[in-house]
């Protein structure tokens, strides 16, 4: 279903059945809440300050989209998907391995934080190993933020493509991420208030792979030991995409294996 700003020319029953669906279960939400006049205007002006603010796909990604994923992929075999986030850019460089195979992230001189390499393995459903996958990886710095948003770090730091060997591997050469809050000064935060919830995510990578095919994978990757595991605020963890680093000494490593799913379309 796609939905733009524009007057539409023609009639869109896919448009209409999902729109009638929601109106419909909005209702019943209303009559279920059985809300009084006085605090049916006050979830309208909330709502109307979480567009105004730009937090509304926040919002849809704390408290929605893993119900959708989960809701799609728990009974399908391959590895589970899980959120996008409000941070991913497209169009982060391609790098390059060195000459053992190891992609180094872009990032600053004096980065901060541990040394960590992440490697993987990814295939498919079948069991085929996906050579020349594109792997897209992005995640926070030092300072638990993100480039491109609210850190002083140059663009597209700590975020790049590359693709996958012959054997479908790939390891990159990075440092281990941080837990976060998410934006709570805002009318999702004034939410979480209310529900006396914390804003906190876990330590996660952020990886999307692609190839021809496949349906494309986006998902996270955790760390065990996390404080924030279990009451992530926006629910994406993953059993299965759970990491425990082996310390080497001056760099931590570990490794998981991705499957894709094939496109029936």
């Amino acid at each position: 279903m796609t939905v733009n700003n524009q007057l539409p020319t023609t009639k869109n029953e896919r448009v209409e059945e999902v729109f009638d669906i929601f109106i419909k279960h909005m209702q019943e939400f209303f009559d279920e809440a059985k809300l009084n006049h006085e605090e049916y205007t006050n979830f309208v002006n909330w709502a109307d300050r979480l567009g105004k603010s730009g937090e509304l796909p926040l919002y849809a990604d704390v408290f929605l989209e893993t119900h959708v994923l989960q809701s799609m992929y728990t009974e399908l075999p391959g590895t589970q998907p899980s959120l996008l986030g409000p941070y991913y850019v497209e169009n982060a460089p391609f790098v390059e391995p060195d000459e053992n195979g190891v992609v180094e992230l872009p990032q600053r001189a004096d980065e901060e934080g541990d040394v960590f390499y992440f490697s993987g393995t990814v295939k498919n459903v079948d069991g085929e190993v996906l050579k020349n996958a594109e792997v897209d990886f992005w995640q926070n710095d030092g300072s638990a933020k993100y480039s491109n948003f609210d850190s002083d770090a140059p663009d597209f730091n700590l975020r790049g493509r590359f693709v996958t060997d012959d054997e479908g591997k790939f390891t990159v050469k990075t440092f281990l991420p941080l837990p976060y809050s998410i934006p709570d000064q805002g009318p999702t935060g004034e939410f979480l208030g209310y529900m006396d919830q914390h804003p906190m995510r876990p330590a996660h990578l952020h990886i999307m792979f692609k190839s021809e095919g496949h349906e494309t994978l986006i998902t996270q990757v955790f760390f065990e030991g996390d404080e924030w595991m279990e009451t992530d605020v926006a629910q994406g963890v993953r059993e299965e995409l759970i990491t425990d680093p082996v310390d080497k000494g001056d760099y931590k490593e570990s490794h998981l294996e991705f499957v894709l799913r094939k496109d029936n379309k």
